[in-house]
């Protein structure tokens, strides 16, 4: 073999073996709290396969923490991330607002939302910077948790611990809009406190029942009510810049399809708790707290923690869904 020869040899298995690393350096970092085990992780297989055909090949990590999958994604550990979206609001206002309070009442709006989302015409809309949102899904609605069945109304909220996220400021306006007590934590604690009697109210998917064994915080006195303040969405995030031409479509596309098979689970998960745990709210009481609720979401709209742009949208899918709204008639949120 001529000196000529080697050196193209060497030079073509050296260009192969950095196109290997390149591939495997395409980690995704997915929360769920119940690792590798957990149903996130899970799609996420089904994901990366999808992903290749997209010309992507992913390297999964599962996190149970999910502050630190979302940091190591921001300082670029890794290159797409699969987390809340309200985690994920700080790489898009604009996807991470659809999780504002009571802003989606039902799986309709959110399948309304998802659909128009996914469409080509709201491409740019997806992107901030160098982040873009290439999948939503949903994970359920976030239903108030009590440690005591007697907290059944606003004034009886007052002055009670109520677990907030840390990082989602929002939270902790609205529970001091309550007259009710914030207390600081985060996913991988939150119910921990609860269980353990720090704090008294919690805001909570079903999915989060068992795996967190929210039922030692509602104990026999506690109970859930059957009122979604939110509708809670996971986002999947990416570098842009990390990924070929057309990849955040494609996946939003794959993503959408995605959704009668998040919402099963999400049936499966509230019919998993027992029914004597469920509370109902009055027919009245209902009314009034989505008026609340909908002027907590105005003026935190003001304030910035919302995209104005995302708050109308969603008011125009719950009008369109339902004309009787009184909403429908003003000019707020429109």
């Amino acid at each position: 073999m001529t000196t000529r020869t080697t050196r193209i040899l060497l030079g073509a298995l050296a260009a192969l073996a950095c196109t290997q690393a390149s591939a495997a350096a395409t980690q995704m970092c997915i929360f769920d709290i119940a690792g590798r085990n957990g149903p996130a992780f899970n799609q996420a297989r089904d994901y990366a396969i999808a992903a290749k055909t997209w010309g992507a090949t992913l390297e999964l990590t599962a996190y149970v923490d999910e502050r630190l999958a979302a940091e190591d994604f921001k300082t670029g550990k890794c290159d797409v991330v699969a987390i809340s979206a309200l985690r994920g609001r700080q790489f898009n206002q604009f996807v991470g607002s659809i999780d504002s309070i009571g802003a989606v009442p039902s799986y309709k709006h959110m399948r309304t939302i998802i659909d128009l989302t996914t469409s080509p015409k709201m491409a740019d809309k997806m992107t901030q910077g160098q982040f873009e949102v290439v999948g939503i899904l949903p994970i359920g609605a976030a239903y108030v948790m009590v440690n005591d069945r007697n907290i059944n109304s606003v004034e009886k909220a007052a002055g009670k611990k109520i677990a907030v996220l840390d990082y989602d400021k929002s939270q902790a306006k609205m529970v001091q809009q309550l007259g009710a007590q914030p207390v600081a934590s985060e996913v991988i604690n939150f119910g921990s406190k609860f269980n353990n009697g720090q704090v008294d109210i919690i805001a909570a998917p079903a999915i989060a029942y068992q795996p967190l064994e929210l039922y030692k915080g509602i104990g026999t006195k506690g109970g859930i009510y059957r009122f979604p303040l939110v509708q809670l969405t996971a986002n999947i995030i990416i570098r842009k810049d990390k990924f070929p031409e057309g990849f955040g479509q494609k996946s939003r596309e794959w993503m959408s399809k995605q959704f009668d098979r998040a919402i099963a689970m999400v049936d499966q998960a509230e019919k998993a708790v027992p029914a004597n745990a469920w509370l109902d709210i009055p027919t009245a009481d209902r009314a009034k707290y989505d008026v609340l609720m909908r002027e907590a979401r105005i003026q935190m709209t003001k304030e910035g923690f919302y995209d104005p742009e995302m708050t109308k949208l969603l008011k125009r899918i719950r009008c369109r869904l339902d004309a009787s709204l009184g909403e429908c008639a003003d000019k707020n949120e429109s």
